[in-house]
């Protein structure tokens, strides 16, 4: 495993990280979660990521249990925090109450005493920016919290919070967790130029296009029994944009350039996100440990340009490349 910064800050942060965003605590059951994570710190991942909203609270529950009699300095532990867990008016966005009472539950959940980076799940466009991060700045400052970041957001909602917290002298965002994969790369026009010069990493979650880019879904094919595409509360609609033939033959045709490179196609796929020096760390998940044990391959690839390039010319014009499309929910209801 290779381990990088994590933005300007001093922390390193496994290059592959694991995160368990729709499998603990809903597909995975519990024993089955727990021996995920064992197999991601004995493949030298130390980097967790979670959120309060994933399982409905019940993912962080599980990644606590899992990670209990773990040197706690061994490990960093990410969360995040905007969606709403119950059904109360304030119990959602980024206003001072809420996150306050976000963090001191998922720190009860997870079982710890500070989580190392958390992040503003989505932008808030009804929470004053600056009230959001004097929050967060106070969480770091009472030692709850060492650092903070976004997830989703765009460049000019990134950029104005760091200059309203350099005026105010609060500590800084350091990451953001998007979307991206060879497919999904609408962070490159506008986030990633923005954060290489204020020092922000990307953590990015779903590099291998929630498994469409390991070629387990053929075109013409009916679709695997209990994979992503056939779970309608987890994750089946997001998947659906990519299950056309025209993207499922293009993965296929990918099949020969991850041959040639000595990985298979999800090794191809995370190595690709890992091959942008303003990515940190990319996000796997996994049902199986062995899912896990293949996917850490990917770590410290070099690939070659003529490689870089033979991606480019078999996915075409398929890569979502609008920087728009970057977007957070309109005001909460």
């Amino acid at each position: 495993m290779e381990y990088r910064r994590l933005g300007s800050s001093g922390m390193y942060i496994s290059e592959i990280s694991y995160g368990n965003w729709i499998t603990h605590g809903s597909q995975v059951e519990q024993a089955s979660a727990i021996a995920c994570v064992k197999a991601a710190l004995a493949q030298g991942i130390t980097t967790f990521d979670t959120a309060d909203v994933y399982a409905q609270t019940k993912a962080e529950t599980v990644l606590g249990k899992a990670l209990k009699g773990v040197r706690r300095e061994s490990y960093e532990l990410f969360t995040k925090v905007y969606w709403p867990t119950g059904s109360g008016k304030n119990d959602r966005g980024l206003s001072r109450k809420h996150i306050m009472e976000s963090c001191h539950a998922s720190l009860k959940r997870l079982g710890t005493d500070r989580i190392d980076l958390y992040q503003a799940h989505r932008f808030d466009y009804e929470t004053p920016l600056e009230e959001t991060l004097s929050a967060f700045d106070d969480l770091i400052r009472q030692g709850k919290v060492h650092y903070i970041g976004t997830s989703e957001w765009r460049a000019s909602e990134i950029e104005a919070a760091l200059k309203i917290q350099d005026a105010h002298g609060y500590n800084r965002f350091i990451s953001n967790q998007p979307q991206y994969s060879m497919l999904w790369r609408v962070i490159e026009q506008e986030v990633v130029p923005m954060s290489m010069r204020e020092g922000i990493g990307q953590i990015v979650w779903s590099p291998i296009a929630q498994g469409v880019l390991t070629g387990k879904y053929k075109a013409g094919k009916k679709v695997p029994v209990g994979s992503r595409a056939t779970d309608k509360k987890n994750g089946a609609e997001m998947i659906s944009r990519w299950m056309r033939d025209d993207v499922l033959n293009a993965v296929a045709d990918l099949k020969p350039v991850a041959d040639e490179a000595g990985l298979s196609l999800a090794q191809l796929a995370v190595a690709w996100v890992l091959q942008n020096k303003n990515v940190s760390s990319a996000i796997i998940g996994a049902t199986k440990p062995a899912q896990i044990k293949e996917n850490v391959k990917a770590s410290g690839v070099k690939l070659a340009p003529e490689t870089m390039r033979a991606i480019d010319r078999v996915l075409g014009m398929l890569p979502e490349t609008d920087p728009s499309l970057n977007e957070s929910p309109n005001p909460r209801p």
